[in-house]
């Protein structure tokens, strides 16, 4: 099983809501995620215990420059979010790196998987 882990506890809020139903990542992670993959949605630090908030299935996963990103992509990653530039910032923190639009991102969006009785 895989696992979309989410480092930050301020995603946590959004995970459970349903406002966060993507997530952006850098590189091309297409041969680790795959379209109708289920995985365990989790959050906590690297290294270190993580919590399983849900079940989710992939629906979409596309490789892609920043530059190429739609307003949609950006908000399902984070609905505070409001520019290519603001995504830039983001993973520049998050990575540590010199992140420019050319950067090629992986776009992973999910839905969450509700357990429950058979039919």
């Amino acid at each position: 099983m895989f696992a979309l882990n989410f480092y930050s506890d301020l995603y946590e809020d959004l995970l459970h809501s349903g406002r966060k139903s993507a997530t952006i990542r850098l590189g091309d992670k297409s041969s680790k995620y795959q379209q109708g993959m289920l995985v365990w949605v989790t959050v906590g630090a690297r290294y270190s215990r993580r919590q399983k908030l849900y079940a989710a299935i992939l629906d979409r996963v596309e490789v892609m420059p920043i530059k190429d990103l739609s307003p949609r992509d950006i908000d399902k990653e984070n609905p505070e979010l409001r520019s290519q530039d603001d995504v830039i910032a983001l993973m520049s923190r998050i990575y540590g790196e010199f992140i420019t639009p050319a950067h090629l991102v992986t776009v992973i969006c999910f839905s969450r998987v509700d357990e429950g009785p058979g039919f």
